[in-house]
């Protein structure tokens, strides 16, 4: 149904979104939306607004269409939320849960210690909401630690997955075959043009915990095909000395995920089940110094594209006062102003790799 027609109830008509809303400021644009800080008006309270402009969306209806009607029905404590929706005669206006912890990467290398055991439970709650999401037919299809963002700047902060652009709701017996996703986290069969259903999440995940443990890529090339060729392969490895320190517990709760056999591979349900998870096989052994090295190296911040600007967002939180007193290191370089905040509304294959080949990566012993 076209946009601006009767839709959906969900949707509340509103002449002027700011006789409710308080536009703080504009903390990035994407292909078709921009994305500002707000405070609603009644309360108080602190919201990030995607304002969708319906002129720019004139063949893309269905997919906006689709974002909402996934992000809609969610309701998770790992999942950033969808609060309300209104819509003018011109745009329309998503109204999101606010997460202002900052990025995955940006936390691990600024801690002082860092565990499996960590990694494990960053794991689990994500394992925890894509398994609520596949309860409800939902696909995700492109997690990466670019949608992982921390819900406050608090140590033991909760992590949150972003960015529903590329979900796909599934019929019933449903299966799919539109390829998309990021190509170093996408599953062999997407990459294979074959019929995918709920799997393919679940090798991302592997792909996740992968980098969690070592700071680096299991699949990369400076050539798309040959990085495509180890991917339906399957072809990655545990390398020496950065998996020295590793259990061979999360080396097997890995393979299971990034099984090339969707049919062999690993559900959420059974990788929540996995020792390495719920029970007490991931080591208390720092390995902070190893991983964020290899994180630094493998995930420059000039070089990979983010598809939320969780930075600028810790920025204009101090500015207004309501974060926290603290400085946190590598969160000073400014925001241009067509840098994205939310991307994956329009193409998520457009995220750039890591800048070194898995040759140039691993320094030497």
């Amino acid at each position: 149904m076209p946009l601006g027609q009767d839709g959906p109830s969900w949707k509340k008509k509103i002449e002027d979104i700011q006789q409710i809303y308080d536009f703080r400021d504009v903390l990035g644009t994407g292909a078709f939306s921009e994305v500002v800080l707000a405070e609603e008006k009644a309360t108080g309270k602190l919201v990030a607004i995607k304002c969708i402009a319906k002129k720019a969306l004139e063949g893309k209806e269905t997919s906006i269409e689709n974002e909402i009607a996934v992000l809609h029905k969610i309701k998770h404590p790992n999942i950033v939320a969808l609060d309300d929706i209104y819509e003018s005669g011109t745009h329309l206006y998503l109204i999101m849960q606010l997460v202002s912890g900052g990025e995955l990467f940006d936390r691990i290398v600024e801690k002082g210690f860092y565990t499996e055991r960590d990694a494990s439970a960053l794991i689990r709650q994500i394992l925890d909401a894509v398994k609520y999401l596949h309860d409800m037919g939902i696909v995700h299809r492109d997690l990466k630690p670019e949608n992982l963002l921390y819900y406050s700047m608090d140590e033991d902060s909760k992590i949150m997955i972003s960015d529903f652009g590329l979900s796909k709701i599934e019929g019933c017996g449903s299966v799919m075959s539109t390829a998309c996703g990021t190509p170093g986290y996408v599953a062999p069969e997407v990459l294979a043009q074959k019929p995918y259903s709920k799997a393919v999440d679940c090798w991302s995940i592997g792909v996740i915990a992968y980098i969690l443990l070592c700071g680096y890529p299991p699949f990369y090339d400076e050539n798309d095909a040959k990085l495509f060729e180890q991917i339906l392969q399957a072809e990655y490895e545990f390398d020496s000395p950065y998996w020295d320190d590793i259990s061979e517990s999360a080396k097997d709760f890995i393979q299971h995920l990034m099984e090339k056999d969707p049919g062999k591979r690993f559900t959420c349900e059974q990788a929540l089940q996995h020792p390495w998870i719920a029970g007490d096989t991931a080591l208390d052994k720092n390995i902070h110094q190893s991983v964020s090295e290899q994180i630094k190296k493998n995930f420059a911040k000039s070089k990979w594209k983010q598809a939320f600007n969780a930075t600028a967002v810790v920025r204009h939180m101090r500015k207004l006062q309501l974060g926290t007193s603290q400085d946190v290191p590598g969160q000073t370089t400014p925001m241009s102003p067509g840098e994205p905040l939310v991307r994956g509304t329009s193409n998520g294959s457009e995220c750039g790799h890591p800048p070194t080949s898995r040759a140039q990566r691993l320094p030497p012993d």
